[in-house]
């Protein structure tokens, strides 16, 4: 049995930082043992993203190759988004889905909700798996096509040495998923 912190009093939060897309904010805080220290975090939007695992007729994984800014390469991961406003998560995984490779799901399963580095970040992710999938193609915003890569999914394992599937939250859906499906 774990044992509930009493949270932080904040003091003062203000944002120090701004760009068209992050927010940084500096929070004061008091500790329950009355020490004070200052953190730097990214604000969320308060909507949420989806990843999703599509499974292709029981036996393949189907993975999007888009470029990430960050690490200025093009990654190998599950097709993710923003939830957009006035829209719940599963319609947003369904959409990112048709979106990014081409496929609807008429089965939608909430596996978990993510976060990426709380002590930093503020945000959640959805972790859905998708099953009985049609073909169905919405316009995205990507800048360019994204290259959808069908895996096979008895060769999980090898996917996991592909240099360019690195990112945590891909890595993490994938093995969410093969719980949810009892194949790990």
């Amino acid at each position: 049995m774990t044992k509930k912190n009493q949270k932080p009093e904040i003091l003062h939060a203000e944002v120090v930082a701004q760009s068209r897309l992050f927010q940084i904010e500096q929070v004061h805080l008091r500790f329950s043992n009355q020490v004070e220290r200052q953190y730097e975090r990214m604000k969320g939007n308060n909507r949420g993203a989806v990843m999703v695992v599509p499974v292709l007729n029981g036996e393949q994984l189907l993975l999007g190759r888009e470029y990430a800014a960050g690490t200025h390469s093009y990654e190998l991961g599950f097709p993710k988004g923003l939830i957009d406003p006035g829209e719940e998560a599963h319609e947003a995984a369904n959409r990112e889905l048709q979106e990014e490779i081409g496929y609807g799901a008429r089965k939608l399963t909430h596996l978990m909700e993510l976060s990426l580095a709380p002590g930093y970040f503020a945000s959640k992710m959805q972790i859905f798996i998708a099953e009985d999938l049609y073909e169905s193609r919405l316009e995205g915003d990507e800048p360019e096509p994204i290259e959808m890569v069908s895996w096979p999914l008895a060769d999980w394992q090898d996917l996991l040495s592909q240099e360019d599937f690195s990112e945590s939250r891909s890595v993490s859906a994938l093995f969410l998923a093969l719980k949810h499906l009892q194949l790990s």
